[in-house]
């Protein structure tokens, strides 16, 4: 495919989308519809407890290392650097 052809899909797509639609009802009821999407279906098991107490644990824990820097080199085939990446540091 295109890039030409995609983007053609891509602007049918936007403008077929009930959030552009002139009528406030239409819009609103799209707007009802993915916020009830967002909402819970069901109750939450306990393993869903545990497994949201284990994620905030290990987030914690994470925040509480020292924080690191790293460097990355690359190198071209003749020696030359082609790329420095420098993330964190101070």
């Amino acid at each position: 495919m295109s890039d030409r052809n995609a983007l053609v899909e891509l602007a049918g797509f936007i403008g077929r989308s009930p959030l552009a639609s002139p009528d406030m009802k239409i819009r609103n009821r799209a707007l009802g519809g993915m916020a009830e999407r967002l909402l819970p279906r069901q109750k939450r098991s306990v393993g869903d407890l545990l497994g949201v107490v284990m994620t905030l644990s290990a987030r914690t824990r994470r925040m509480a290392q020292d924080p690191v820097s790293v460097e990355i080199d690359v190198f071209a085939p003749g020696g030359k650097r082609a790329l420095r990446l420098m993330l964190g540091g101070d």
